[in-house]
């Protein structure tokens, strides 16, 4: 069986630029955090041994993205939360209410294989087309 497309590169000059799908915007906005997270880590090496509710407001969906992205982040810089799979119960252009499950960061099984230092509104797109959902964004490295 072949695995749906979560996220893929697109050029950027000294940052990643990303590109996340989903058929829906539950899906697409699961795999943007996949995508920060596999940049992180090797996120298979994840146990998901905590859990957490997140609720994320914002102005229109793409600063609802950015918004999703920064807490994503946050949880890792800040508390040192490694998210391996966030499940988003309820997303309208305004609100996201997810859980995730994830690790707290240990030195002697995690290799950290990116920083990511924060996740900018350019070049910032959350659209639909006939394929389903997608995002671009910019992650400053």
């Amino acid at each position: 069986m072949v695995k749906s497309l979560q996220y893929r590169f697109t050029d950027h000059t000294a940052d990643f630029g990303i590109q996340a799908f989903g058929k829906n915007p539950e899906q697409l906005f699961e795999n943007a955090a996949f995508a920060i997270s596999d940049l992180i880590t090797d996120i298979g090496i994840l146990q998901g041994t905590h859990s957490k509710s997140i609720s994320i407001t914002g102005d229109d969906r793409n600063d609802l993205m950015v918004n999703w992205l920064r807490e994503i982040l946050y949880l890792w810089n800040g508390k040192g939360m490694i998210v391996k799979q966030a499940s988003v119960k309820e997303v309208t252009e305004f609100r996201l209410k997810a859980d995730i499950t994830y690790d707290l960061y240990d030195r002697d099984r995690h290799e950290i294989k990116n920083e990511i230092k924060a996740v900018t509104y350019h070049q910032l797109e959350v659209n639909q087309n006939q394929d389903g959902w997608f995002a671009n964004f910019i992650l400053d490295v």
